[in-house]
């Protein structure tokens, strides 16, 4: 019975280190499995109680997930192609949260925006070069759910 307690320790030990290697960083991406988990505070890679120098939203909680394609344009020099995307799920439902909720969807559609056959209307640009096909969420003050965009069709990838 201990040599078999042993070898499950010494497993998940060595499980343990592997994760870790590949795992989160301090500031809350894993880019081995294209994700940031963490207090948002942390997605400009500078804990310093802000997001981008505005505090308004470091509290909130985020959650982002990213393509193969974005990964490899964005940390691997690829090139941008019509299966690049992220999400975003901040929730501010937190303590010393902003108080809000918000999903968004986002593709990459190239320089031409909104001429561009990748474009989907209902859409916004953002970033030069992406579009937003879904935004809503919920603000306080009062509670109410919005609708910022929808494009159609909503899905992921080219």
């Amino acid at each position: 019975m201990k040599r078999g307690i042993l070898v499950v320790v010494v497993l998940l030990s060595v499980v343990g280190v592997a994760w870790a290697k590949g795992g989160y960083d301090g500031f809350g991406y894993n880019y081995q499995a294209r994700l940031f988990n963490a207090v948002a505070d942390g997605v400009d890679r500078n804990l310093d109680g802000t997001v981008s120098g505005d505090p308004t939203y470091a509290n909130d909680h985020l959650n982002m997930k990213w393509s193969r394609a974005w990964d490899d344009a964005k940390f691997h020099g690829g090139g941008w192609t019509a299966d690049a995307w992220c999400t975003n799920h901040w929730n501010g439902r937190v303590p010393g949260g902003s108080g809000e909720v918000w999903h968004y969807k986002i593709i990459w559609v190239g320089p031409e925006l909104e001429t561009s056959p990748l474009w989907r209307p209902g859409g916004y640009s953002i970033w030069g070069q992406f579009e937003v096909i879904s935004s809503h969420g919920t603000v306080p003050d009062p509670m109410m759910h919005i609708w910022e965009t929808h494009g159609l069709p909503s899905g992921l990838g080219g």
